[in-house]
């Protein structure tokens, strides 16, 4: 759910990525004419492809670690959902239900057709709502990134103080973006990290012109009640949650309505997990990993 949610190489920008490390970027169009940017490593195996989603206005590049991590053993694809990082800005269709059918054109046009997707934050909605559009088929796993999926309108009853919360902030970020938005990737770090660049993870939020990201924000938490597709997921699936999370509890009942989900709770993070505690994220995404080659 939305966040209100590194090396040298990566204090420039996004293309600079390629330069020595092993990623490479590129760019695909959906079927409505949407260029989808993506970050690449690693190389096609019997295993399944890693797709990381990132959060509310956050650039595939966030996921470096894991790009780098796990191309050793899949193939690892991090991508910038519409309206974000490098890829099209569009003035409508900024919902959850919208992204994930431009990720399935991506994967199809890419010639991936077998992975384990991986939402974070936002994400967790984008992941949600490609379950119910497109079915467990080619779905090896799912990975749940600190966030619940959301209860649609029903936010409002079920969570008010949250709902609250994110309400008030809407007026906050339409009259002053940029500072809002500093604010908020401050507020994704439990951690110090003088190797990110701070301000370049500003510069890219600040891509999304604020009005598409009013509408992002809105239609990702109260837009649908995505919970039921919970019930449907057949696939092994982690949840992996921040210790700090103040939905902590959503996040546990949201693994138990997936039949044999594990759910892991990680201490000394903020919201960006991966990024605040990369070796115990690393390693709970590599068991899973290892498992699911198990029962293949």
């Amino acid at each position: 759910m939305a966040a209100l949610t590194f090396c040298a190489w990566l204090a420039t920008c996004a293309p600079a990525l390629g330069q020595g490390t092993g990623v490479n970027d590129g760019f695909t169009t959906t079927r409505p004419g949407v260029r989808i940017h993506y970050l690449q490593a690693g190389s096609t195996t019997e295993a399944p492809a890693l797709i990381l989603i990132p959060g509310w206005r956050m650039p595939a590049w966030l996921w470096r670690e894991q790009l780098q991590r796990f191309s050793s053993v899949t193939r690892v694809l991090a991508v910038d959902p519409r309206s974000q990082g490098e890829s099209s800005n569009t003035a409508d269709d900024n919902t959850p239900e919208t992204r994930a059918s431009d990720l399935h054109d991506a994967l199809e046009t890419l010639g991936v057709t077998r992975y384990v997707l991986v939402g974070w934050s936002q994400g967790a909605q984008d992941v949600a709502a490609y379950v119910q559009q497109f079915g467990m088929d080619a779905v090896a796993g799912i990975v749940f990134v600190d966030s619940p999926v959301s209860a649609g309108s029903a936010e409002v009853v079920i969570r008010s103080q949250f709902a609250q919360a994110i309400l008030s902030q809407i007026a906050v970020y339409g009259a002053h973006p940029k500072e809002f938005t500093e604010g908020m990737v401050r507020s994704l770090f439990l951690k110090p990290h003088p190797e990110l660049d701070l301000q370049a993870v500003v510069r890219s939020a600040l891509r999304t012109p604020t009005n598409t990201g009013i509408a992002m924000l809105v239609t990702d938490i109260f837009g649908v009640d995505r919970r039921p597709v919970l019930s449907t997921i057949n696939k092994p699936t982690l949840v992996i949650a921040s210790a700090a999370s103040p939905l902590l509890g959503a996040q546990r009942d949201m693994a138990s309505a997936v039949p044999g989900a594990k759910f892991i709770v990680v201490e000394g993070a903020g919201h960006a997990v991966f990024i605040d505690q990369p070796q115990q994220f690393d390693e709970a995404l590599n068991a899973f990993l290892r498992a699911l080659a198990r029962h293949r």
